[in-house]
This record gives structure tokens, sequence and C-alpha cells, in this order.
């Protein structure tokens, strides 16, 4: 008869549960530099920015690859870098948004645009707007707003400051690539008068 005291329910010796971390060599560039650092094998991406190099730029938000706080460009596009092993790494070049001053030190015609347009609240998801918004100009396409929309669909802002986020990258993307403006664009119709005021005067 099985009880607590026999058959597979008796008491058994306590075992001790251990675990030996496995570590990887993983050889990449951050930035622009070549780097070589060992790593858990369990590690995100996130981790490996954030506590190996202080790239804090690289938030983490949701941690399930839903919310965009901790995009990188790898290869030139936008990943979720919490859901996407260190390991994964390995030979890829990799871009957080310290990368992306310019070499002076100066803002990237991205962040400016950021600035200009207001779309900086409480900031922390701006960064990961920032990479994406530097992979979308780097195609050197045209964009509605609706387009720039579906593009942006996998970043959320609580402060729901998404107005000004599009007008930013709409206007970072057209003196990029040096689009004619749209002229449902607010931002662009603004300009569009001034313009007819300078040829009144």
């Amino acid at each position: 008869m099985h009880n607590s005291q026999h058959g597979p329910y008796e008491p058994r010796p306590a075992m001790p549960l251990t675990y030996e971390a496995q570590y990887k060599l993983v050889r990449c560039r951050i930035n622009g530099v070549p780097v070589a650092k060992m790593v858990d094998v369990r590690a995100s991406l996130t981790d490996f920015l954030r506590n190996d190099f202080q790239l804090t730029s690289v938030k983490k938000g949701c941690e399930v690859g839903e919310c965009g706080a901790c995009a990188v460009l790898i290869n030139g596009k936008s990943f979720n870098s919490c859901i996407y092993l260190a390991i994964w790494a390995e030979n890829k070049d990799i871009w957080t948004t310290e990368g992306l001053l310019l070499r002076d030190g100066s803002l990237s015609l991205v962040q400016e645009a950021f600035l200009q347009e207001a779309a900086v609240q409480c900031g922390f998801c701006t960064p990961g707007f920032i990479v994406s918004a530097t992979e979308i100009i780097a195609r050197k396409k045209p964009y509605t707003r609706q387009e720039l929309r579906k593009e942006l669909a996998n970043h959320m802002c609580r402060c729901t400051g998404y107005e000004n986020i599009l007008r930013a990258v709409e206007k970072a993307n057209n003196l990029a690539n040096g689009f004619e403006p749209l002229e449902d664009h607010e931002v662009n119709v603004i300009r569009q008068e001034d313009k007819e005021e300078k040829i009144k005067y």
C-alpha cells in the first residue's frame, strides 16, 4: 500500500540542485568596436549589452519582445534584444543608440528630429524608436504616415506620444533622403505656409 511512509511518496534524502553555468566566447562588433567576451549561453543580448558594456540605452521593458524598448540594430535590422540570445551575436554588427551619435559627439539627424518635434517625454521608449527609425531611413524609401504607423507598431509608448514620434520619423526620413514633404504632414504644411509668407514680403 502506498502512503506517506512507503512507496513512491516515502520521504527521501534532500538532493541539492546544482547548475554549472555554461559560457561561450562571443566575438562581434558593438557600435563599430570589435569585442570578444565570455557570456552565459542563457543570457539575452539585452543583458549582454547592459551588464557587460554598460549600454543602458537598451532598456529592459516587457522582456518578451512586445514593447520595443530594447531594440538594437543587428546587421542593419532592428531586433528586440530581450528575445535574442547573446551567443547569436557571433560575428554580428550591433548598434545601440549610444553608437548613433556623430563622430564629434553631436546628435544624429534622427535624434535631432525627436527633439525638434517634442517626441521625447519620459524617454524610456525613445532609444528603441530611434533605432527602428534609423533602419527605416537607411532604406531610402518614402513612407506615408499610415505606413510609418505599421513600421513602428512593435513599439509601445506609455506616455502616448505617438503623433509626435511619427512626425519626427517622417521629418528625419524626408530630410535625410531628400523626399518632397507630404502635404498632409502638419509640420510640412507649416513649412509651406512659411514659404508663402516669404513670398509676400
